[in-house]
């Protein structure tokens, strides 16, 4: 779209495009937001100084109606306040007039192709909701599903959470690309940073389906350790992302230095992203939500933890109580959960929440993953006073 209030101008920049692009051509800034809104804008160039509505104006427009829009500012009296103004709302160039036919070629190619790039990522993103969305309803369809099916609706449940933080990630690329002309110094750096997590997080999923089908093989990893630091230090950055945040605090507090579980990174993460999801769907009240690790150097003493309304301590038999050990707790400071559901909540297929919301999946992945790693899960809730789960794990 070519936007100035001179026909002289109007008509050189039909000319210079009329063969490389369907142009649509108006006289001022209101004519322009009638045309952006019946239309599918890729380009706007427009004269910042117009009678009516200036160009910077009209830009905050065309950006609230799509702000995909790459903008163009042409100007004759360029000043520091009104280009600040224009790149701070948006605009992908500007270019001074008199103009060179091969420099408003050129900023208009590269418009064009951030636009592509743009729409090609906001694309990948739409896929990959509605392969969550699919994920989502397969899981669900496999809930009351055993023996081999049942470790495919695992599979499904825990493979979710990676995909989540994926997508968060891709709107976050999307929006920074969105608003730069070019990447380079921090927004180069921030892009190549988003990029190496997002990597990780498909590495996860792999590793999530090669577990999975390990355990079908009846093949145990038991070698596998993981770093209680690092995997916290993801889960931290992972979780300021996740939907299920909102208003609530949230905080990780870890094992200083570079102690590790024999257990694998996949599985840790997945305990753990179970735990302090449940933890901050507790309530829809805004309330906290803790993770502390520590580093614990005896055997437990296994008696002063006694089952009863407010407590439960499994995987007491398959423990492997030595020292050296790590403890991570995950409190939130909700409702509580009642006595009566206490005995309840690691029964697979048992959920508190409405219809199509929960799977029932959770815990009970959380309670079969510590048993085979040789760990032990302590809940400790009262009501009105917050929940705490505890898993302690063998550490090296």
């Amino acid at each position: 779209m070519i936007v100035d209030d001179e026909e002289g101008p109007r008509q050189s920049l039909r000319v210079i495009f009329k063969d490389e692009y369907n142009l649509l051509i108006a006289n001022d800034g209101a004519r322009a937001i009638e045309i952006a809104k019946q239309n599918e804008v890729d380009v706007t160039i427009t004269d910042i100084r117009m009678e009516g509505m200036s160009g910077v104006e009209l830009l905050e427009h065309l950006k609230a109606i799509d702000p995909a829009i790459e903008i163009i500012m042409l100007t004759a009296y360029e000043t520091v306040d009104t280009l600040r103004s224009a790149l701070r709302l948006g605009a992908c160039d500007y270019l001074n007039k008199p103009y060179e036919v091969a420099a408003i070629r050129k900023a208009v190619a590269a418009a064009v192709e951030r636009r592509s790039l743009a729409e090609e990522i906001r694309n990948n993103n739409r896929e990959l909701q509605e392969l969550q969305r699919e994920l989502n309803n397969q899981k669900n369809v496999m809930e009351s599903s055993r023996n081999r099916d049942e470790i495919y609706g695992s599979i499904i449940h825990d493979i979710n959470s990676p995909l989540t933080v994926i997508s968060g990630f891709m709107q976050l690329m999307n929006q920074r690309l969105g608003a730069k002309s070019r990447l380079e110094g921090e927004d180069l750096d921030f892009i190549k940073d988003r990029l190496k997590i997002t990597t990780r997080q498909v590495t996860a999923c792999i590793e999530i389906s090669r577990r999975y089908l390990n355990i079908i093989r009846q093949i145990m990893e038991d070698s596998s350790c993981a770093v209680v630091s690092a995997v916290l230090a993801d889960l931290e950055q992972n979780f300021r992302l996740d939907p299920n945040l909102k208003d609530n605090s949230f905080s990780v507090e870890s094992i200083p230095g570079d102690v590790s579980v024999k257990t694998g990174r996949v599985d840790l993460t997945q305990i753990l992203t179970n735990l302090i999801t449940n933890a901050l769907q507790c309530t829809k009240e805004k309330h906290s939500v803790r993770v502390v690790s520590r580093k614990i150097t005896e055997p437990l003493d296994l008696s002063q933890f006694v089952d009863g309304p407010g407590d439960l301590f499994l995987n007491r038999e398959g423990f492997r109580n030595m020292a050296p050990m790590a403890a991570i707790s995950v409190t939130d400071s909700g409702p509580g959960i009642p006595a009566e559901i206490v005995p309840k909540i690691f029964t697979r297929g048992f959920t508190t929440k409405v219809k199509n919301e929960g799977s029932g999946l959770g815990l009970d992945i959380v309670n079969r993953m510590i048993g085979i790693n040789g760990g032990a899960l302590h809940l400790h809730t009262r009501m009105g006073q917050g929940t705490t789960f505890t898993i302690y794990l063998p550490a090296v």
